[in-house]
């Protein structure tokens, strides 16, 4: 007897019939499930229908798909996909974080930067100082009724100092401007009298000499003035009665200063510390002490009164 897959189709019974469909359509459906394995995809198996009931099986073949096709599964990223995602973020934060650091640190460069040239852009309020250092107080002479009368005390200068003394001598006298001392007043001992550039011998016979360098009426520093006691109009004789509170005045081409006498003190010659600047605006007045001994200093010190 001829087997079934050689035998004609008008050969077969109805029930022979039905299993060779039962048994195409798993042959059908196995080749499309690994078909769909092979691409990823997931299936959905549907039931063959009940071996003992070949009737209720080919219906259902007739009726449902044999394999329905679901949606595709989103396969998660790999182990190794999110150890370089991981590794990328930290690269990202790690970028973002130097570049925060960057912008911070380059604003407080950026902000010193602007404060030093800030502080390169304001200039220092200048002060009259001294062009050069004394190597004595001036006024310095020997007394009129000595030996060869009033004449330049050479011998109160230290030895090592007399070259110094000497070479002050050649210094230039400062050309005329409004902002020189011109004329002194002090009410309460008399004093009225012209204030000239420089206090050397020569300049002291004229009046009250105004040191070289020394701050000019008003301005900030100290303004160094210094007369004779007992010779060429003994300008200064009474500094020693002054008290604080008094008054001097100090004319310009421009306008007149008031200082308030803050007190006085005897020293050596050699003491040249006196006029040194100040911070404020002051004015020294020098003179030699006592009268007609000439061996010391006398030095009144006042300040600028407010306007």
């Amino acid at each position: 007897m001829p087997s079934r897959r050689n035998r004609r189709p008008e050969d077969l019974s109805v029930h022979e019939l039905r299993r060779l469909l039962i048994e195409k359509s798993r042959a059908t459906r196995q080749e499309r499930l690994t078909r769909f394995r092979q691409t990823g995809r997931v299936v959905t198996l549907i039931a063959d229908g009940d071996a003992t009931g070949l009737e209720s099986g080919l219906e259902s073949l007739r009726t449902t798909p044999l394999i329905e096709e679901a949606e595709p599964v989103r396969v998660g990223p790999s182990v190794s996909r999110r150890i370089a995602d991981g590794m990328l973020l930290f690269v990202e934060l790690a970028a973002v974080g130097i570049l925060i650091f960057v912008l911070f640190n380059g604003m407080g460069l950026l902000r010193e930067l602007n404060s030093e040239v800030a502080a390169a852009l304001v200039q220092p309020t200048l002060t009259s100082t001294p062009l050069v250092i004394a190597a004595v107080l001036p006024s310095g002479h020997t007394p009129p009724d000595a030996i060869g009368g009033a004449q330049p005390n050479e011998a109160e200068i230290p030895e090592h100092l007399r070259p110094l003394y000497q070479s002050l001598a050649s210094i230039p006298i400062p050309t005329p401007a409004p902002e020189q001392a011109v004329r002194i007043q002090i009410p309460s001992i008399g004093v009225d009298a012209p204030i000239v550039q420089g206090d050397g011998w020569d300049q002291l016979k004229k009046g009250v000499g105004q040191n070289i360098g020394s701050a000019n009426p008003g301005q900030r520093g100290n303004m160094v003035l210094s007369a004779h006691n007992d010779i060429f109009g003994e300008i200064f004789r009474y500094l020693d009665q002054l008290k604080p509170g008094d008054l001097v005045i100090v004319y310009s081409n421009q306008r007149s200063y008031t200082y308030v006498i803050t007190g006085w003190k005897v020293v050596e010659p050699t003491q040249i510390e006196v006029m040194a600047p100040t911070s404020d605006a002051t004015t020294t007045l020098i003179s030699c002490y006592p009268y007609r001994i000439d061996d010391k200093r006398i030095v009144v010190t006042a300040k600028l009164q407010d306007s």
